[in-house]
């Protein structure tokens, strides 16, 4: 049920809000997207999108033949990207710790909050089966890296707000979604492709629920929501920073085409700015005004960098193409 705020700012008549008043205040826009995406959302299997036939025992315990790069169908960066991808899938517990504290186990939300969990399962199930299946990456060092990164733990950059959780994700679940939908084009084997492409139709889904979301925030506590924006875009950070090696693949993977400053401006950012009319938007107080401006002239800058990173890529595979490493 939609409830009143617990005041209203005298100078503007705009109400002010609580963390805990706007979960209740949301409750009926989740109860919609939820089923909504509940309508749309296919069932499918993970076991079909892994080449099982291709599978064969490992060294160790059962004797089996040792992991080689040359075993793999795919792409060096494809390799890179997937041990990314599949890290970050792999702290789900920790993701959903941090979610259903935020949003509670209880009503839409705690069903909304259960129902990503599963879904976010099948990915990385499908995706494991896959790389150790196909033999697509080092067994032993994948799961030395993912030892390595769930000891460490994960703390969300915005675990302390509802709000800037929601508006986090609706940038992050399409960033995910296009980094899996890029490895899969950049992987060189066609099963790769259709099984992270599988994913991405997932992960967009899931981009519509919070991106929708935070479109009812801004109805409702317009000045909040743009701060939480503001506060997100310009800290923006995807959740496997904490990984080993993470500073190096994203480099790579930055090069490769896979994630860079130009697809984080051009097709995360912008598309989710763009529908929810973020830098038109009036009816701002000057706390919301002031993050609007300071949102604008981030993206400013951040179309610069992405400039420059694109000339400088460009030089670095045009020297590729000439030493004929490409």
């Amino acid at each position: 049920m939609t409830i009143a705020p617990d005041r209203l700012d005298g100078a503007r008549g705009q109400a002010a809000w609580t963390d805990a008043r706007l979960l209740y205040a949301l409750e009926e826009v989740v109860e919609k997207e939820l089923n909504r995406h509940l309508a749309i959302a296919k069932e499918w299997m993970p076991h079909e999108y892994v080449p099982w036939s291709d599978g064969r025992n490992f060294d160790g315990v059962l004797g089996g033949e040792p992991w080689a790069p040359e075993q793999s169908k795919v792409s060096d960066i494809g390799r890179i990207a997937l041990v990314v991808n599949l890290l970050t899938e792999d702290n789900l517990p920790s993701y959903h710790h941090e979610i259903a504290t935020l949003f509670g186990r209880d009503g839409a939300w705690g069903t909304w909050v259960h129902r990503w969990t599963a879904e976010e399962g099948r990915h990385g199930i499908v995706m494991r089966d896959y790389l150790l299946t196909s033999r697509a990456v080092d067994p032993v060092e994948l799961e030395r890296f993912r030892m390595a990164h769930m000891s460490e733990g994960f703390e969300s950059d915005n675990g302390h707000s509802m709000l800037h959780s929601v508006a986090y994700v609706a940038f992050q679940e399409l960033a995910t979604r296009i980094s899996h939908r890029n490895t899969g084009r950049h992987s060189g084997d066609p099963v790769c492709d259709r099984m992270l492409a599988r994913i991405a139709t997932d992960e967009n889904l899931h981009m519509v629920f919070y991106r929708n979301l935070l479109g009812a925030a801004f109805e409702l506590a317009p000045d909040r929501t743009m701060c939480a924006v503001r506060d997100v875009v310009t800290g923006f950070r995807m959740p496997g920073h904490g990984m080993p090696g993470f500073e190096r693949s994203a480099a790579r993977m930055a090069l490769g085409g896979i994630y860079n400053l130009r697809i984080h401006h051009d097709d995360v950012l912008q598309p989710v700015l763009r529908y929810l009319k973020v830098l038109e938007r009036g009816g701002l107080g000057p706390e919301g005004l002031a993050a609007q401006e300071e949102l604008g002239a981030f993206l400013d800058g951040l179309d610069g960098q992405a400039r420059r990173f694109d000339e400088r890529q460009a030089a670095i595979l045009a020297r590729r193409r000439a030493a004929g490493r490409d």
